[in-house]
């Protein structure tokens, strides 16, 4: 883990200003017990604000030497060995590296305080005090960090969550809002009516499937996948209505292999595939339009022609961007969407639901 995923997680003004203050906290605390114990006694008010100056500055600064490998262990510590599966393990591994760091670091700020000024007592004696000050003090700091850590990854977590719900009923609501298209339910009533006059046995098959339709996306709105299953059945549906309308110049193939029928896939992926298909192409009796479904891999294939009408105004793509965020929220994978040799063809990936 580099500095920029350090301070990703805990920013530098906040490490900053947690070790000024906790230094300033400690450098107080040792300099009163050497005052008050006799040790080390302050001869006046200005010789406790210098020491307390010198002492906090040093703090700091060495306070980054050991802030920071405290940091990489337990970022590490994360990913190898977790509180909930390891943690005696966890304990002596962090304990032990608290301990030899500080020593380490103690050692160096003692050395370069007494090169800007010596002690007044023994150099050796002030070493052991301050090798066993450091540790002590560097356990604390690497409690600290983990309740720090801890507290800061479930508010980025609660945050995150809550984001997600927030987009997810927002997609929602898109996605509901595009299927109850006034535009849509106007040419469909536009042509039920049509069959009602001619043909009153299709007029009920006609009604039979928008109800279809619209029972499906109330009952899967909410759901995060359906089975491939029930969008083939959905689309056989949606695509009846839309070939009463545009006759045998729609027509469409289905060749999926029975075996991956139970694999999921966002719910209404297909309507905002085939939707966009006849929303952007000319259908008529020069130019019928062609869709292909079918699966390579673990992928879902939609296939049409491209025969773009020519005042079509520019297209938004909030129906693929839903689904691509859809997508987003259930699995690794992203749809992908591609022309090739003047066909457009939709990759969905295909989910396994344990």
């Amino acid at each position: 883990m580099d500095f920029k995923s350090i301070h990703q997680l805990l920013p530098f003004s906040k490490i900053l200003k947690f070790l000024a203050g906790f230094s300033a906290v400690i450098q107080l605390i040792v300099i009163l017990y050497n005052h008050f114990s006799g040790y080390h006694e302050l001869s006046s008010f200005a010789h406790f604000i210098f020491r307390l100056l010198r002492g906090t500055s040093l703090s700091i600064l060495f306070g980054f030497l050991l802030i920071y490998p405290d940091l990489f262990l337990i970022r590490h510590l994360n990913k190898t060995a977790p509180w909930n599966r390891k943690i005696l393990l966890r304990v002596l591994l962090e304990t032990g590296f608290a301990v030899l760091t500080a020593f380490v670091v103690s050692v160096a700020f003692t050395m370069l305080a007494h090169l800007i000024r010596p002690y007044s007592e023994a150099l050796p004696g002030v070493l052991i005090a301050n090798g066993l000050i450091f540790p002590v003090v560097n356990i604390l700091v690497m409690a600290i960090l983990e309740g720090w850590l801890f507290y800061t990854d479930s508010k980025r977590a609660e945050q995150m969550a809550k984001n997600l719900q927030e987009e997810l009923s927002q997609i929602k609501f898109e996605v509901l809002k595009s299927q109850i298209n006034p535009h849509f339910m106007f040419n469909s009533l536009n042509v039920l009516s049509g069959l009602i006059e001619k043909n009153t046995a299709k007029a009920q098959q006609f009604i039979d499937e928008f109800s279809h339709i619209y029972r499906y996306v109330l009952e899967t709105i909410e759901q995060p996948v359906a089975s491939l299953e029930k969008e083939l059945d959905f689309m056989r549906s949606y695509l009846f209505l839309q070939q009463i309308r545009y006759g045998n110049d729609l027509t469409y193939s289905i060749n999926i292999p029975s075996g991956i029928l139970k694999k999921s896939l966002p719910p209404l992926s297909l309507q905002v595939v085939l939707e966009n298909a006849i929303k952007h192409n000319v259908i008529n009796e020069t130019k019928p339009l062609r869709i292909d479904v079918y699966c390579e891999d673990d992928f879902l294939m939609v296939r049409n022609g491209i025969q773009p009408k020519i005042t079509l105004g520019k297209s938004t793509g909030l129906g693929l961007k839903n689904l691509t965020k859809r997508y987003a929220l259930i699995c690794n994978q992203p749809p992908e969407f591609s022309i090739v040799n003047n066909d457009y063809i939709a990759r969905l990936p295909l989910i396994e639901i344990d």
